[in-house]
């Protein structure tokens, strides 16, 4: 679990609690093996491996089965390690799909990792690693880089800019810890370190390995320990006495849900808080799917002026609202239209514990939360909004209709499961996607907060290697597919089944509700017609809800084979969130 960084206290508030959550050091012993190569791999001592070998070794124990990337001269021989390892190379067509897919592979697996090659592939995979540290997504990045016995005297080395450490500093901003395996007698310890910090901080971490390190045996092993987080006793009791106290002496308690119930596996202790006290939950648009969007106690997205007007009324007329794992950002506050008064806010995460305007220290979020859970609090009965399946209403079919992006997505609704996992990348993919009911826990992944577009396909990658039992839906726009769209080509090699729907409006749909221009448009594709230039796959063109339902209908039920649905949509088409934002957004750019 993550080690708390906690904000300085407010020495004006009416007091602070304090306490520093205490920390002792764990020797870290490798989980048993999960697999007969796992076995027959460990039958070698730890004092045999080699640096390659161990940080192969040390990324199976987190879980991981999967490395994305792309190969360059500079990673090459560690490459060769990883193909004759029980970890699967997965070749991407570029870096920054590959950290995409890491990053939609850590959010399902708990945990990913991409291999990349010095320079031009470290630098190309930034964007995608601020944007897994954004949204708390553990994402191991190893780099290859350049020996360390070729730099003598500054030799012009390809892929290199200004010093050899100018990548590393770069990654040093965008992730929780960086390394260099230079030293072999701490290079295990800095290995264990690093995936340690990216397990508990749910951040990515950095770990370069010169080529000629790769084969290194160190001749000695420094114990590697990792500190264990504890919450303080004494501030962990009074939190949960004050947070416990006011639930039960409000009027109309409410839980709003966020990412990081996901991402530190606290979404049964949420649902139990709830069903103790009896307490409705709301979400966030980061948070989405978090909890189970049919369970009774669930009551739709929370997003300020950018979501149902009965949730955003039920959540703000509240007068104890506990925020659980809830990054505030612009985005689930519907631009800042959110109205939260702090003064009737309990807000826990993994950095931090304000109870109205009281700052707990040492406090960790799964501490408090199953602590709220023991000191069963009762909340008090008031009318709930109906939750979002049953806001929806009934859908009925029209044929001969012309397809609008809300009508999809309506469609769409109708044929979600527990089964289905859904993608969505950015702009009106995004936000008509909000107004699905997601049937399962953390079955819908998508950049709600870091935004980067072309997000979706390299997401479905990663996604179908994690949860291969799942049907996959992505819904992506055309302006976003045509940024990394053709890593379908991986897809479509290693005969991975998904549904894509391609919202085909000629443009970029978002940026023309809040400043139109021809800026905004783009070169049609013939997105259908891909599957033929990859080799594999079905290929879709659908103008009316009749069209959209039998593409759809034969995708779904195919659990094989890739579909691309071209779903053409009217340039002034938006779905009715979007609207919503928009009117704040317009209004600030």
């Amino acid at each position: 679990m993550a080690t708390p960084t906690h904000p300085t206290s407010d020495e004006s508030q009416d007091h602070t609690v304090r306490g520093l959550a205490r920390s002792e050091p764990e020797v870290m012993h490798p989980p048993a093996p999960r697999s007969a190569a796992w076995a027959n791999e460990r039958s070698r001592s730890v004092t045999e491996l080699s640096i390659g070998e161990y940080l192969i070794r040390r990324l199976g124990d987190y879980g991981i089965r999967h490395v994305f990337g792309v190969p360059g001269d500079y990673v090459l021989h560690f490459y060769d390690m990883l193909a004759r390892s029980p970890l699967d190379i997965v070749n991407c067509t570029r870096e920054d799909c590959a950290g995409y897919a890491a990053d939609a592979y850590a959010r399902i697996s708990g945990m990913g990792a991409l291999c990349v090659t010095y320079g031009v592939g470290g630098l190309s995979v930034v964007n995608a690693v601020a944007g897994a540290w954004a949204e708390k997504s553990p994402v191991v990045v190893i780099s290859g880089a350049p020996g360390l016995r070729e730099r003598g005297e500054r030799p012009l080395l390809h892929h290199c800019v200004r010093d050899w450490t100018t990548q590393r500093e770069v990654f040093e901003k965008v992730c929780a810890g960086c390394v260099e395996l230079a030293d072999a007698d701490t290079a295990f310890r800095d290995i264990d370190r690093l995936l340690d910090l990216a397990a508990r901080l749910k951040r990515p971490v950095y770990i370069e390995l010169p080529r000629d390190m790769v084969d290194v045996v160190p001749e000695s092993i420094r114990p590697s320990t990792c500190p264990r987080s504890k919450s303080d006793p004494a501030a962990l009791a009074e939190a949960v006495r004050e947070a416990a106290a006011r639930i039960s002496e409000a009027e109309a308690p409410v839980i709003l849900a966020g990412v990081e119930l996901h991402r530190f596996g606290l979404q049964a202790d949420c649902i139990a808080l709830a069903e103790t006290a009896g307490i409705a939950v709301a979400s966030t648009i980061m948070g989405k799917s978090v909890v189970s969007e049919v369970h009774p106690l669930y009551i739709g997205l929370y997003g300020g002026g950018m979501g149902r007007e009965e949730v955003t009324r039920f959540v703000e007329s509240s007068d104890c609202r506990i925020l659980l794992g809830t990054i505030m950002t612009d985005i689930d506050l519907g631009i800042f239209t959110a109205n939260l008064d702090p003064w009737r806010t309990i807000h826990a995460t993994s950095e931090g514990l304000q109870i109205s305007h009281h700052h707990y220290h040492g406090v960790l979020l799964e501490d408090f939360i199953r602590g709220l859970v023991a000191a069963r609090p009762r909340a008090r009965e008031r009318p709930r909004p109906p939750g979002p399946a049953a806001a929806m209403g009934e859908y009925r079919l029209d044929p001969a209709a012309p397809l609008t992006i809300s009508r999809l997505i309506r469609r769409l609704d109708q044929s979600l499961d527990d089964g289905t996992a859904v993608i969505a990348d950015v702009g009106d993919a995004l936000f008509a996607s909000s107004e699905l009911v997601i049937r399962g826990q953390t079955e819908y992944v998508a950049s709600a907060y870091y935004t980067s577009m072309g997000f979706g396909v390299p997401a479905t990658l990663g996604l179908r290697m994690a949860r291969p039992e799942l049907k996959v839906v992505l819904l992506v726009g055309d302006g976003a597919f045509q940024m990394t769209g053709m890593e379908l080509s991986t897809l479509v090699a290693r005969r991975l089944p998904a549904t894509i729907i391609v919202l085909d409006n000629a443009g970029y749909g978002t940026e023309r509700l809040l400043q139109d221009g021809p800026f905004n448009d783009i070169n049609p594709w013939a997105y259908e017609r891909l599957p033929d230039v990859l080799g594999g796959g079905t290929g879709h063109v659908v103008r009316t809800e009749g069209e959209f339902d039998q593409a759809l209908e034969r995708a779904l039920a195919d659990r094989d084979g890739l579909h691309i649905i071209r779903a053409h949509l009217p340039r002034d088409d938006f779905s009715s969130t979007l609207r919503r934002l928009a009117g704040k957004l317009s209004q600030k750019v």
